[in-house]
């Protein structure tokens, strides 16, 4: 069980400009605001970055998952301070096609998790085995918790209406 996000530095930017790098195909120059005044020159690879966007911004100290730590370098000639992320880097998913593109409105320089509303989530990273199908459903793992807890088990209220039909009308068996 982990308790929310744990990612300092890494706060809502947003992509200000977006230009072809000089020296290589698939990467941008990419001007990110993070609040205040500063504009920050990212170097960013991701196919779907565009000006205008609200983004996840590593900035120079941060720790992503794994250990990887931002800091300020030269991409094939140009200066990149900090890192336009994707779900995938900040742990959130295992899986992403290109950078995380933030809804409307969430509030520019404030921290990632915070803007979110996920530094007061927790979650439960489980892997099941094979000897536990009892727990491949949300119910399933709901018993799980409530016994490890000593919490009462809710289940929901699930109710079928009655149809008119009588199965017998319905279906023919022949053997």
């Amino acid at each position: 069980v982990r308790k929310g996000l744990d990612l300092p530095g890494v706060v809502v930017g947003k992509v200000l400009s977006k230009a072809k790098h000089p020296d290589a195909d698939k990467l941008s120059l990419c001007t990110v605001t993070v609040g205040g005044e500063r504009e920050l020159p990212i170097v960013c690879g991701a196919p779907n970055v565009a000006e205008g966007q609200l983004v996840p911004v590593a900035t120079v100290g941060a720790e992503l998952p794994g250990g990887f730590k931002i800091r300020k370098a030269k991409i094939r000639g140009e200066v990149s301070e900090g890192m336009i992320c994707s779900e995938a880097e900040l742990g959130i998913s295992e899986e992403a096609d290109g950078i995380w593109i933030l809804p409307e409105g969430t509030p520019l320089g404030k921290p990632l998790a915070q803007a979110l509303g996920y530094e007061t989530d927790y979650m439960l990273d489980i892997s099941i085995t094979p000897n536990r199908p009892d727990a491949l459903s949300h119910i399933g793992i709901a018993r799980e918790v409530a016994a490890i807890t000593g919490n009462p088990l809710k289940l929901p209220d699930v109710a079928f209406p009655e149809g008119s039909e009588k199965t017998a009308e319905a279906v023919a068996v022949e053997i």
